[in-house]
């Protein structure tokens, strides 16, 4: 248990394309840490989410102010808080700027193949993300380097292996 304690004060990020099951892994995983639970989306400023709403991808120039915002959060995030806060986080340079605000932040790449993507997301409710702009994001991903802190997983596991793997990785780490 102790080591569990110690792992999970590093904030974790968990990362990939939408339709990977970021949220739902994140809920999950910080449940089971015991740590706040944060929803990348809801750091998007509105004209991010409208331009996605009528099938605009988003560049680096408007990825910019949300990265800044989830790195905030990141920030105040203290040690003995913990946080799983979800992010696409699809470039190694977005990474990096998380990175600055927590060095030690930890990355879960959640990895399933384009049509699985597209069909998780031509079936969500109440998102704005439509699953045109799914193909945008798998042109933009680039997956977790050697030298980066953290672990890619399959998407398509259920989530309570993905979360025991997560852990064990965790914990392997302290």
């Amino acid at each position: 248990m102790a080591a569990l304690f110690h792992a999970r004060r590093a904030p974790v990020v968990v990362m990939g394309v939408a339709g990977c099951g970021k949220t739902t892994v994140g809920r999950y995983l910080a449940d089971s840490l015991r740590v706040p639970f944060e929803e990348g989306d809801d750091f998007h400023p509105r004209r991010n989410v409208e331009s996605m709403a009528n099938h605009t991808p988003l560049d680096d120039r408007t990825r910019s102010p949300w990265l800044a915002a989830i790195a905030g959060r990141m920030r105040v995030a203290g040690a003995e808080e913990g946080l799983v806060i979800t992010c696409s986080a699809l470039r190694r340079i977005y990474r990096e700027l998380l990175r600055v605000s927590r060095p030690d932040a930890f990355f879960v790449h959640l990895t399933l193949d384009q049509d699985e993507a597209n069909s998780r997301v031509a079936h969500r409710r109440s998102h704005y993300m439509p699953a045109s702009l799914v193909a945008s994001q798998f042109e933009d991903l680039e997956p977790l380097e050697d030298d980066e802190a953290g672990m890619t997983i399959d998407a398509t596991l259920p989530a309570e292996r993905i979360v025991a793997e997560i852990q064990t990785e965790l914990a392997r780490r302290t």
